[in-house]
């Protein structure tokens, strides 16, 4: 099936976003706005997309019910299984996260897993922080990983 997309202009930045009919494929931040940018479509998948997204940065919406595609390994995929389910304002450690995944000697893995996921927000890889507090590691950038912690009103929202 082909993709379609469209663009997002939140608080944080451009947000482009990729879908097939039936299955959001890939959400995540642009720094450059494009040529072109579309901000609508026909496609019922990325128009449910583009109101959840509004819902959530005007903080009416905590979390999101979508059709997802993501692409990966296996492993990725158990990953991004587990970060779907820290809740809305919560965070974990990246040792805590491969301790869910009943190896925590997997913390690298987990952390590269993390870097990979492609539906930035949907799947809330944000809320993975360093064991001692830290925030780290973000592909958006750490500034729209402490604005998306304050905005969910994490305790652990400050970079260090």
């Amino acid at each position: 099936m082909p993709e379609e997309k469209i663009y997002y202009k939140s608080e944080i930045g451009i947000i482009e976003i990729r879908a097939t009919d039936n299955s959001i494929s890939k959400i995540d931040f642009i720094d450059e706005e494009p040529l072109e940018f579309i901000s609508e479509s026909n496609n019922s998948c990325l128009n449910e997309c583009l109101k959840q997204l509004t819902e959530y940065f005007a903080g009416k919406r905590k979390d999101f019910s979508l059709n997802l595609a993501p692409i990966g390994t296996d492993f990725e995929k158990r990953v991004w299984q587990e970060l779907i389910k820290i809740p809305f304002g919560e965070t974990i450690s990246y040792l805590q996260l491969a301790e869910r995944l009943e190896n925590k000697k997997a913390i690298r893995a987990v952390g590269r897993a993390n870097g990979k996921n492609r539906l930035a927000i949907i799947i809330p890889c944000h809320r993975v922080i360093g064991s001692n507090g830290s925030l780290t590691g973000y592909a958006g950038g750490l500034w729209r990983k402490e604005w998306l912690l304050k905005h969910e009103g994490s305790r652990q929202a400050t970079l260090w």
